[in-house]
């Protein structure tokens, strides 16, 4: 098939045809024309030879071009569509390494071989086009919800018609009571969108938290303007599910604007996500504050937070607790979600019998270490101090704050209390030295005798096997395998050592061995506080 005069428009008409069919750009199309073009003339006129088409936009003549490039001496691979300045010199005026020279060819007659061939290639253009746009589509519509209609189902997995392509509901993304049939009218969430081999994946969900939280925004015009916003959510796919709301106006209660006119606003995101019952909370900057709402309609005694263990303890009377955890621990779980912190529920009995336990364990440290009765070693408790160094080296004005205590019992408290520190000093240094601690460790600042105790049980003995730690194996710190939070256990950590003390004893040890260049950890710490000042603006 020769390309003559009479079927030069059809090119065009072609092109606009195959692009309004598959909603893509025509200069596309005609592009996977050039190349098909391309392809079938190297076949016939070789391989090798670098052929370019080019189809005018306007009369749609195709011209057949062959291109050899300007290249160094030693650099020509393919004499086809290659030469060097001395041979180029026979076709231009003053060659230059990178110029392209431009033979014009005849049109090939395309058989029945090349323009199925040619015919191959335009198709594959076209749906890498129409792949291409869309993926571009849906990329930008992540995160959104989306209309479909349930085209058929396989192996679980629903297969959603959007309107310009296809998009699956997993089997895992359903809401577990949920079936459909064929033309079902159905709205989602698109969680991701993805390029692969096959084309664009769009893969939507029904149980994603951020579906119920869209499902808000398109109930509640507050939240849709800004004036309502959505801090936190946690679901439980078609039973239970909590919502963290604040408003940024006082007028407006972030709650009731959700809620709506007689629940009329919660009621249409039950109805859509098959009446899942739904807690609405106001979000507190305040933890404990957050937590307490965040556990309704339990009641909340007390709020204890470890900080630095990610951990929160609720205490709850005790006919709430119950109440409290939910139904196979629905609630609590929901709670901690929505926190993002891992929270301990205990009761005000067993609370209580856990303080008195550490008041009885106190008391008797006192009265041990001290040799003093077991009244005195009780105030002491009562008053907050919980180890002898606290006793030793604090101002002598608060233990004269206690009743019964004058001068004389407060210097001669802090006199047993200094000498048994001293002693046990001592006797900590002895044993470390015992197991081998060389000086360069004993001389380190801010490592205690018992400290370095415990690091020589620990085979850490010298300076260099000291900085060779990290900060967590130090301090102890959290890990997550699989989904749960594991405690590990520090040397250093009944010393009550943190993790950023850890880190900066390590930083200085590193640094007087020459490890680390101190102009290093100065620029290091000047990008840390940039980049903090940078996430407050």
């Amino acid at each position: 098939m020769a390309i003559t005069s009479a079927n030069q428009l059809e090119l065009l008409q072609t092109a606009e045809a195959v692009a309004r069919e598959k909603m893509i750009d025509p200069e596309l199309v005609i592009q996977a024309m050039e190349d098909s073009l391309a392809r079938a003339a190297k076949s016939r006129y070789g391989a090798d030879m670098d052929i370019r088409v080019k189809i005018d936009r306007k009369t749609g003549r195709a011209s057949f071009a062959r291109i050899r490039t300007v290249v160094g001496d030693d650099e020509v691979e393919n004499h086809h569509a290659q030469l060097t300045v001395k041979q180029a010199k026979d076709h231009l005026k003053d060659p230059q390494l990178g110029d392209e020279i431009i033979d014009e060819v005849p049109p090939v007659d395309l058989g029945r071989i090349a323009a199925q061939s040619a015919k191959q290639v335009i198709l594959q253009k076209v749906r890498e086009a129409e792949r291409d746009r869309q993926y571009e589509e849906f990329k930008d519509r992540k995160g959104t919800i989306i209309n479909g209609q349930v085209k058929r189902e396989e192996y679980g997995n629903i297969i959603v018609d959007i309107g310009r392509g296809e998009a699956i509901l997993r089997r895992n993304e359903k809401i577990g009571r949920e079936s459909y049939r064929p033309n079902d009218r159905i709205r989602c969430y698109i969680k991701d969108v993805r390029r692969e081999a096959r084309g664009p994946q769009v893969f939507l969900s029904r149980t994603d938290p951020q579906f119920m939280a869209e499902l808000f925004k398109m109930e509640v015009p507050e939240i849709y303007d800004g004036i309502i916003e959505i801090k936190a959510v946690a679901r439980d796919p078609g039973s239970r599910a909590k919502i963290a709301v604040i408003s940024f106006d006082n007028s407006i209660d972030p709650v009731g604007a959700c809620v709506g006119m007689r629940g009329s606003r919660v009621q249409a995101v039950v109805n859509e996500l098959q009446g899942e019952k739904i807690d609405i909370i106001p979000w507190n900057q305040d933890q404990a504050t957050f937590l307490v709402n965040a556990l309704q309609p339990a009641e909340v005694s007390k709020v204890v937070i470890d900080e630095e263990a990610g951990k929160i303890e609720v205490v709850v009377p005790d006919e709430q607790l119950s109440l409290a955890i939910g139904r196979r621990g629905q609630n609590v779980r929901l709670a901690s979600q929505l926190t993002g912190l891992d929270i301990d529920i205990v009761t005000e009995t067993d609370e209580s019998a856990r303080r008195q336990a550490e008041f009885a364990e106190r008391t008797k440290l006192f009265m041990d270490t001290l040799d003093i009765d077991e009244m005195m070693a009780q105030l002491l408790v009562a008053e907050g101090f919980t180890n002898l160094e606290e006793v030793a080296y604090v101002e002598v004005d608060e233990l004269l704050s206690i009743d019964g205590f004058d001068e004389g019992t407060a210097g001669e408290l802090q006199t047993r209390a200094r000498e048994y520190l001293e002693a046990a000093n001592t006797k900590a240094m002895e044993a470390a030295r015992a197991l081998g601690v060389e000086d360069s460790l004993v001389e380190f600042e801010g490592l205690t005798p018992q400290m370095l105790e415990a690091l020589a049980n620990d085979g850490i003995k010298t300076l260099e096997d000291f900085a060779t730690c990290a900060d967590w194996e130090l301090a102890g710190g959290w890990t997550t395998e699989n989904g749960q939070r594991k405690k590990d256990e520090g040397v250093l950590e009944k010393f009550d050592v943190s993790l950023e003390e850890a880190q900066n004893m390590v930083m200085t040890a590193r640094v007087m061995l020459g490890w680390v260049d101190p102009a290093d950890l100065a620029s290091a710490e000047t990008d840390e506080v940039d980049e903090d000042e940078e996430a407050e603006a």
